[in-house]
């Protein structure tokens, strides 16, 4: 990914943050059989021996992509936050030079590592537990994997395989107008704040 100086995000952990708050990604292997895109929700964490941190996530076993990378096929996790088509009526400089076009604002992160396969019932267990907590928290009445009929989940345990990645690259960028003057920022983030809950939402990472 090509990412200009203004626009990259220097701080991993703010590149953490983002993957937590926007954990539904995609997961993209490379080997000789081709490129593979899977779109999947991930669970991070972070610890001293992985400082970048680690995902784990999981497919069906009947998705032969796990296979893939158990063979050692590259690895490449890509998270996106908010976006929005920027207009360029709302330059101020519009009005002085006209020399504006359209643009589109938007976050990226990607993810590079290792990837390991686990088909363990303890390992996915406690993944699909940590998964649903991290989504259920703050709920009034959070659901439990072990709410469900233990026989049930079992059985949907079996049926899944577990993917990690030990995260050895982590890139991003937020390109948010900062390549422009104050007044035409002020001006995107108030046509954003305006728009979409998309376009609102990329409203507040404008400064």
């Amino acid at each position: 990914m090509l990412v200009p100086n203004h626009f990259r995000e220097e701080s991993q952990e703010k590149l953490q943050q983002l993957i937590k708050e926007y954990s539904f990604g995609v997961l993209v292997v490379a080997d000789s059989e081709g490129i593979d895109a899977n779109h999947l929700p991930f669970h991070f964490s972070a610890s001293k021996e992985y400082p970048l941190g680690t995902l784990r996530c999981h497919v069906a076993r009947v998705n032969p992509v796990w296979q893939r990378i158990e063979c050692g096929a590259s690895v490449l996790a890509i998270f996106a936050g908010p976006d929005a088509y920027v207009s360029p009526s709302w330059y101020a400089t519009k009005a002085e030079t006209g020399r504006v076009v359209p643009t589109w604002n938007y976050l990226a992160v990607h993810a590079q590592g290792k990837g390991s396969i686990f088909q363990d019932y303890a390992w996915l267990k406690e993944h699909l537990q940590q998964l649903t907590d991290r989504h259920e928290s703050g709920r009034e009445n959070p659901w439990a994997v072990d709410d469900a009929p233990s026989e049930y989940t079992s059985h949907l345990v079996k049926a899944i395989v577990g993917i990690e990645i030990r995260i050895e690259n982590l890139t991003g960028q937020v390109k948010a107008s900062q390549n422009h003057p104050e007044r035409n920022r002020i001006g995107v983030k108030t046509g954003l704040a305006a728009g979409t809950a998309s376009e609102a939402a990329m409203s507040k990472f404008i400064r």
